[in-house]
C-alpha cells in the first residue's frame, strides 16, 4: 500500500515536533530484533520518560533540520530507530543499555546528549551516572548538613547544662544518702 503525500507530511510534522522537544537522542540499528523485544524496549523507554520510534531516514533528515538531532544527520542510514527524551537522559540511557546487554543484535549508531554529539560508547558511560532523583538526594544532603550541624552545636549548650545539673543532683543525693 502506497503512502500518500499527505500522510508523509503528517508524519514529517509529528517527527519535527518530537525532535524539537528532544534534548537527548540515540540512533539505534534495530536489525535482528523481534517485535516482542521492541515492544518491551518501548515499554522500558516510556517508563524512563523517553520514546522509541522507527523512522524513515529521508523523513528523519528533513525533520531533524534546525534541531539538535541534525548533528546525527550522517548516521540516518540503514534500519534506524530513534530513542529520545526531553527529560532525564540518564534514565533513558540506563533503560537502553540494559536492553542492549540483553539484545546484542541491536547496536547504537550515534547519540546527541543535551545538544552535544557524542560517540556511541558514551551512551553506556551515561548509564553509569546517577540519575536525577539520586543527584537531588545528594544535593539535599549537602544543603542540609550545615543546618543539621548548626542545630547540633546550638543544642549542645542546653544539653550540657542539663547534664551538669543532673550530675550535681545525683551527687547531692549520694552525699545525702551516705550522711544518713
Amino acid at each position: 500500500m502506497a503512502v500518500s503525500r499527505a500522510e508523509k507530511e503528517t508524519e514529517l510534522q509529528e517527527l519535527s515536533e518530537a525532535f524539537r522537544g528532544t534534548e537527548t537522542a540515540v540512533l539505534v540499528d534495530y536489525r535482528g530484533v523481534t517485535v516482542p523485544q521492541v515492544t518491551e524496549l518501548r515499554r522500558q523507554i516510556r517508563a524512563a520518560g523517553g520514546s522509541y520510534r522507527v523512522v524513515k531516514n529521508s523523513l528523519a533528515k528533513r525533520a531533524a533540520a534546525g534541531t539538535t538531532v541534525a548533528l546525527l544527520d550522517k548516521h540516518f542510514a540503514g534500519s534506524t530507530a530513534v530513542v529520545s527524551t526531553g527529560a532525564d537522559p540518564v534514565a533513558m540511557a540506563k533503560a537502553l543499555t540494559a536492553f542492549l546487554k540483553a539484545t546484542p543484535s541491536m547496536t547504537v549508531k550515534a547519540a546527541v546528549v543535551q545538544g552535544q554529539a557524542v560517540a556511541a560508547t558514551a551512551v553506556s558511560e551515561l548509564a553509569t551516572m546517577p540519575g536525577k532523583p539520586e543527584l537531588y538526594a545528594k544535593l539535599l544532603y549537602v544543603l542540609q548538613a550545615p543546618m543539621q550541624q548548626l542545630v547540633t552545636v546550638l543544642s549542645a549548650v542546653p544539653r550540657d547544662l542539663v547534664n551538669v545539673i543532673s550530675a550535681y543532683e545525683r551527687k547531692r543525693t549520694d552525699e545525702g544518702a551516705s550522711a544518713s
